[in-house]
């Protein structure tokens, strides 16, 4: 919702130009919802995401925001709210994680940024479940190593690509995707940090987003299997003529053998 000045209700008056919107303006007492212009009118944003964005902002805190989730809700379906959700993480307003519970389980932790750049809110701060007692064992990290260090190493290839932390952690699973598909780590690194436009990289992270998911490559073919080749009857010598012949066993050649009996 675009916020406006909460005046009286204003009409424009008849006469004035016909095109253009008009706007009828009430004062919210309850029930709303203030977002910033920054969303509303985000100029690389989808209406599905800036819509997606808006819903997500008007929730209560623990709110269920899955995909299947929100497909339930609304009639976008779940391939467009997967991509609208992706949208919101490139631009900064959505950050997901995952996280090993006590009892082994893996959740999505999701926070929801109403003013990207500016609020700086780690997942640590949101409060998560009490154990009922100390776990026994360290929580495995949210993101491979690997794809951690790739992403925190490349301002040594260029200082415009430093991310902030969470960037780090929200970009590691787009890595993973490529060292998955058998890409080395310094074929990721070039990829991301060749080729670099001479301008001011005011967004590293949606720089990187948009060349991790734009530039993927594909799976490897599988490796063709090729049936093991049949090798032949090892030779054993005839115990009646002494001639060589190929039998899985020792014992008599075809032509010493009675008639009738199997080799």
């Amino acid at each position: 919702m675009t916020e406006q000045h909460p005046s009286a209700p204003a009409r424009a008056k008849s006469g004035h130009s016909a095109g253009g919107v008009e706007h009828v303006t009430e004062p919210h007492h309850d029930q709303f919802v203030v977002v910033g212009n920054h969303l509303a009118q985000h100029p690389e944003l989808s209406l599905t995401a800036i819509g997606l964005a808006v819903h997500i902002q008007s929730l209560p805190a623990r709110t269920p925001i899955g995909i299947k989730t929100l497909a339930a809700k609304f009639p976008e379906g779940e391939m467009r709210i997967a991509a609208a959700l992706r949208e919101l993480e490139a631009h900064g307003y959505l950050a997901r994680t995952k996280e090993r519970l006590q009892s082994g389980r893996v959740v999505t932790r999701t926070i929801s940024y109403n003013k990207p750049g500016l609020t700086v809110v780690r997942a640590a701060a949101v409060p998560a479940p009490r154990p009922a007692s100390p776990p026994s064992r360290p929580v495995a990290p949210a993101a491979p190593r690997a794809a951690v260090d790739l992403l925190a190493g490349l301002r040594e290839y260029d200082s415009r690509l430093l991310l902030a932390e969470r960037d780090v952690h929200r970009l590691a699973p787009a890595v993973s995707a490529w060292l998955e598909r058998g890409v080395p780590p310094t074929a990721v690194q070039r990829t991301l940090s060749n080729g670099l436009p001479k301008d001011p990289i005011k967004n590293p992270a949606a720089f990187l987003a948009h060349r991790l998911a734009a530039l993927l490559p594909p799976p490897l073919p599988a490796l063709e299997r090729h049936p093991t080749p049949v090798r032949p009857d090892p030779l054993q010598t005839c115990e009646g003529c002494d001639r060589a012949f190929r039998s899985p066993r020792p014992g008599r050649c075809r032509d010493c053998r009675p008639v009738g009996v199997a080799a």
